[in-house]
């Protein structure tokens, strides 16, 4: 079987049909909802070093897990376990859309948003609809972006600041898509001073802790709008500073960094970057990675008969390994 097809099936089978027997109530210790976030979190660690391959079929089986845990416990047990279990569909929502993978992808969306409906937690819901919003701005769909987030802050007064700023940055990314700047701009300002006062205990959902988020979308939607000098410029100063445990983010950035230098003229220091971008695409095995580098090959495709273009064909070697 090929690997992108046994990874789509392994994840689909980590669900299954339910016996009487796995409905008889037992003893869960409340103690485990906190070994699973805990994981959790290794798990965004994980996938920041590694890409999505190599923990697409660990996650899915914790998920599982956390499943059969969750029809035999009882009370406010069970409520934590379902929403800990829709944390993890819905990270496992993102290596599949991270590898590439669509139609698993929203199946994991969809397994998460079901569990989510089984608990009121306003907050569950609506992050949910940020991580569905983030597939249809990969997708390309802008206006879904934007209804799917507007929908989340329909009820914004019961929301967290964490899940509010979850959905802000994602309407952002919505109207980049549109080339709406003014709400690119107001939407990512908001965020930025709403997310002052996040509870930094919240276990999930935990995607703008770092000093540079905002920059990153910021710059990410300005190379949508075809402001690239702009974004070159924040890309400058978010590559030059990036920590080393962000290997796959740094790739995805450094690829967006040198289509900004192609798009002003300067391709010699786009293929120096993409040159190191495609060295990490090749370890992470990330499709949007290589989404991102295949973008650049086409916009300096102006450059195919030049010197320059020989050296762009051999910094993107890597990535037919």
């Amino acid at each position: 079987m090929e690997r992108r097809s046994f990874l789509a099936a392994g994840s689909v089978a980590a669900l299954g049909m339910v016996s009487p027997a796995d409905l008889r109530p037992r003893d869960i210790d409340p103690a485990l909802v906190g070994y699973f976030y805990q994981q959790l979190g290794g798990h965004y660690t994980a996938d920041m070093m590694l890409g999505p391959r190599d923990l697409i079929g660990t996650v899915t089986e914790q998920y599982r897990l956390i499943s059969d845990l969750t029809r035999a416990a009882r009370g406010t047990v069970r409520e934590d376990l379902i929403q800990v279990g829709v944390t993890y569909a819905a990270l496992a929502g993102w290596l599949h859309q991270d590898a590439g993978l669509w139609d698993s992808t929203a199946y994991w969306h969809g397994i998460a948003q079901m569990d989510a409906q089984m608990l009121a937690n306003t907050d569950l819901t609506a992050y949910i609809l940020s991580n569905m919003a983030r597939l249809r701005s990969d997708l390309g769909d802008g206006r879904a972006a934007v209804d799917l987030c507007r929908q989340g802050l329909s009820e914004r007064h019961r929301l967290s600041h964490r899940i509010r700023v979850n959905l802000m940055h994602q309407q952002a990314h919505g109207h980049s898509l549109l080339g709406e700047r003014t709400a690119v701009d107001q939407l990512l300002d908001e965020a930025s001073a709403v997310v002052e006062v996040v509870d930094p205990s919240i276990p999930w959902g935990a995607v703008h802790h770092n000093a540079y988020f905002f920059e990153v979308q910021r710059a990410t939607c300005y190379g949508r709008m075809g402001l690239h000098s702009e974004a070159q410029h924040i890309w400058d100063r978010i590559n030059a500073d990036m920590p080393p445990a962000a290997r796959r983010d740094t790739g995805v950035y450094l690829a967006r960094q040198a289509a900004a230098y192609a798009a002003t003229g300067e391709p010699e220091h786009a293929v120096t970057l993409a040159a190191q971008s495609a060295e990490i695409a090749a370890q992470t095995r990330s499709a949007r990675h290589r989404k991102e580098l295949e973008a650049l090959r086409q916009s300096m495709s102006r450059w195919r008969n030049d010197p320059i273009g020989d050296r762009l064909v051999k910094a993107l070697e890597p990535l037919a390994a």
